[in-house]
């Protein structure tokens, strides 16, 4: 009985520390070293299987690492043709309607285990339980790096094989037995509500800075970026250039033709401001709303980043029922003075649009290089009826 109540333990302690985790890193941390206590190993991964790459990735590893291991590696991966388990006797098994065990395995080989089911005979190799052979890469992988045995918990998220928990324990430690790996399977559940979880949150968070029609970041991730952008700006002096395009016609295509096509529009005029902004190394490409859209770029320099906006302009008058874009830009690499502010920069950029929005400008107004967006900038609108609001300045 206390041994139960101790796994009963370790399992309620597991969930809580994954729920207590505020980004995946931090979950699959959790998962990993919650299991690797609750079955007193001294190691253990987590690995998700890539379908599209055939590939088991190691997303952690915790515990006693050995030489070479990193806790979250960036390119630790095994082909799945390595792992039948994974790819044929998992799919089959869960095709049956059944919920794949967890199996031991040994540096030392096949061992005898005790029977799992009353007559089942459950060797290591009877441990997968399904006909397939000793896996005779991590038999490998176990002597290498001075490890004697590991349990393999598949889990199973949604109805479909999402990777596996691997727990080790060094050589010298009592081998894990069939009681081991079923509680392995139990932990195994564990983390895969653990996980579910943790991608719903992800999910939320990840809405909370797209645009929803068009897929590009919204103002909130803009007004974040540009904060940073800025104060990078103000210790290293990085350059930082915003682009501000409106979206011309936009109100007489949905008037004349609906809103479907004017959804249309904006979409594909956001696939090719994505297009365009990725020739800007690491620039954010974002709708503010409505038909305002902007390119936020961090180090480029600003011809590099007007020569963009030109071509985005031509490539946006090409779109069908569109009437191209008014294009602003605003760089610290161009004389506009100091940039202590992200509202500067927005001010700026948005002056600049306006001009080429008031001019029918077939190219972007670039502050600095048209002698009235900073004055403009600067000036308070004529009346509240005004068409320009201006970020920052206030009818």
């Amino acid at each position: 009985m206390g041994g139960d109540d101790a796994r009963l333990r370790a399992v309620v302690s597991l969930a809580q520390a994954m729920a207590a985790a505020h980004t995946p890193r931090g979950c699959w941390r959790a998962a990993a070293l919650g299991a690797c206590e609750a079955l007193g190993g001294d190691f253990a991964a987590l690995s998700v299987w890539e379908r599209g790459r055939g590939r088991l990735r190691v997303l952690v590893n915790a515990g006693e690492r050995a030489e070479g291991e990193e806790e979250f590696p960036d390119e630790e991966t095994y082909p799945v043709h390595q792992f039948p388990e994974i790819t044929e006797f998992l799919h089959e098994r869960w095709a049956g309607g059944g919920e794949p065990d967890a199996w031991v395995e040994t540096a030392e080989g096949p061992v005898e285990q005790e029977p799992a089911d009353g007559g089942r005979e459950a060797g290591v190799a009877g441990a997968h339980g399904y006909g397939h052979g000793y896996c005779h890469q991590r038999v490998a992988a176990l002597r290498r790096r001075g490890r004697g045995c590991c349990v393999v918990a598949p889990i199973v998220l949604h109805g479909r094989a999402w990777g596996e928990l691997y727990v080790a324990r060094p050589v010298g430690e009592p081998v894990f037995g069939r009681a081991d790996a079923d509680f392995a399977t139990v932990l195994a559940a564990v983390v895969a509500a653990g996980i579910s979880q943790t991608e719903r949150l992800e999910e939320v968070r990840k809405l909370a800075f797209t645009d929803p029609l068009t897929g590009l970041a919204n103002r909130r991730a803009v007004d974040m970026r540009l904060d940073e952008a800025v104060e990078r700006h103000r210790v290293d002096g990085s350059v930082v250039s915003l682009v501000v395009c409106d979206l011309n016609g936009l109100k007489w295509v949905n008037d004349t033709h609906g809103h479907a096509v004017g959804d249309r529009l904006l979409e594909r005029f956001g696939s090719v401001l994505s297009r365009c902004g990725a020739m800007l190394p690491g620039a954010l490409s974002a709708r503010l709303g409505g038909d305002e859209f902007c390119l936020l770029a961090l180090g480029p320099g600003a011809d590099e980043v007007v020569a963009v906006a030109t071509e985005l302009c031509g490539r946006a008058a090409e779109l069908e029922f569109g009437n191209g874009v008014a294009c602003g830009i605003a760089s610290t690499g161009d004389p506009i003075g100091p940039v202590v502010s992200a509202r500067r920069l927005f001010r700026l950029a948005d002056a600049a649009q306006y001009r080429a929005k008031a001019a029918r400008s077939l190219k972007p107004v670039v502050a600095g290089r048209d002698g009235e967006v900073i004055r403009l900038a600067d000036s308070p609108p004529k009346s509240a009826h005004d068409r320009r609001r201006l970020r920052g300045n206030s009818p």
